[in-house]
């Protein structure tokens, strides 16, 4: 099963799954089936069935809980911290200051300056879901934009060069349901009466 964060079950939700393994576990010691198992602990037959297997080749000890899923955090709890309070500082304090937003590769190389650790952009992007830090996709803009001079131009050439465009009357795509006949005017094509075919 998939788990939203990347992260796994938190330690509550282990704790409630592993309670339903060990009920499973109960009710195999009573020689009841994995179908009714499935059906009296409302779980997947799927389970049920790969948790009796687990069951009979090394009892209760084989349904108990593992621990978190996935591979073990490179960081130690006290560099994490430290990289929150690094992100938080923002980008330009890092040395990019082209825009004020942290990419996943970003991060990826402030790991590896700061820790001296290698992360995949993907592995970078899992870390900073689970400090709380979403990647952001950088605005392609110039740091040295002219907001004023970009108005300018919209206002003056990008009204000349746009046109007037289509006027909006109704019209119609189709060629097999015309538009409305209602807005046409009299006399023209599609106005409703019938022109004889040649």
């Amino acid at each position: 099963m998939r788990y939203a964060d990347g992260g796994g079950l938190t330690p509550a939700g282990r704790r409630r799954r592993e309670t339903v393994r060990i009920q499973a576990a109960e009710l195999f010691e009573q020689n009841i089936k994995p179908p009714d198992v499935a059906r009296r602990l409302r779980v997947s037959l799927k389970s049920a069935y790969r948790w009796h297997q687990l069951w009979r080749d090394g009892g209760v000890q084989a349904l108990a809980s593992r621990g978190p899923s996935g591979s073990r955090c490179r960081l130690s709890p006290r560099c994490l911290e430290k990289l929150a309070a690094y992100l938080d500082e923002g980008p330009a304090a890092h040395g990019w200051v082209e825009d004020q937003v942290w990419t996943a590769a970003r991060v990826a190389t402030l790991i590896g300056r700061k820790f001296h650790v290698s992360y995949s952009v993907s592995g970078a992007t899992r870390l900073m879901h689970r400090l709380g830090f979403s990647p952001q996709v950088p605005a392609r803009r110039v740091a040295e934009r002219d907001e004023q001079a970009v108005a300018v131009w919209k206002e003056a050439t990008w009204a000349e060069v746009k046109g007037h465009g289509r006027p909006a009357e109704a019209t119609s795509a189709s060629r097999t349901k015309p538009g409305s006949p209602a807005g046409r005017p009299k006399g023209a094509p599609g106005d409703g009466a019938a022109a004889p075919r040649s």
